[in-house]
């Protein structure tokens, strides 16, 4: 036999050696991964939940409030609804009162109305009387003035009353005479005080 040299030399291994350390490598290497894949699958697993987890909470979360929207939103028509029910009421109260008062000042305005055409028909009848009373008297020297004849100044006397003669002018001369008398009266009376 010969004698192996010291130091390196080249190592031949054995076809069998070499097959068993690449198959212990690949059982290393699949042991491994499998953990790997199983660590993976496991934070993906956790991720999934976590995920999951959150988007039960969001839709809780938003359940809440629809349900708190809700509660306030039929909280908020019942104190709005009984404040118009309030609001309305006052309003009518309000308008109630002012039409009392509304009546009684169109009753009183209708009273004064009543009474300003009642008056105006009593001006109207008046005037009516003071034009006719005006006419009569712008008339009436002319009538006296036609009947009595001719005046005094031409020296011819006044023709006496009649029969045939109206009663008004009658009257009207012995008012006339009446009138004078009676001045001549005050105009003695002053010259006496004189």
């Amino acid at each position: 036999d010969t004698k192996m040299k010291d130091g390196p030399g080249p190592s031949v291994s054995c076809p069998c050696v070499a097959t068993s350390s690449a198959s212990c490598q690949l059982t290393v290497l699949e042991g491994k991964s499998g953990l790997y894949f199983s660590s993976l699958d496991s934070s993906i697993d956790i991720l999934q939940k976590r995920a999951q987890e959150l988007i039960e909470n969001i839709n809780e979360s938003r359940q809440k409030d629809h349900a708190l929207m809700t509660n306030f939103r039929n909280s908020l028509k019942t104190k709005v609804s009984d404040l118009t029910e309030k609001l309305e009421e006052r309003i009518y109260q309000i308008y109630n009162d002012h039409n009392k008062i509304i009546q009684e000042k169109l009753q009183e305005f209708t009273q004064k109305m009543a009474k300003i055409s009642h008056l105006e028909t009593e001006l109207k009848q008046v005037c009516h009387s003071v034009e006719t009373v005006y006419k009569d008297l712008c008339l009436q020297p002319e009538s006296l003035r036609l009947r009595r004849g001719p005046d005094h100044s031409r020296g011819k006397s006044p023709p006496r009353p009649s029969d045939s003669q109206p009663p008004d002018a009658f009257v009207s001369s012995v008012a006339e005479t009446t009138s004078q008398a009676t001045a001549s009266e005050e105009q003695t009376h002053r010259d006496g005080e004189c």
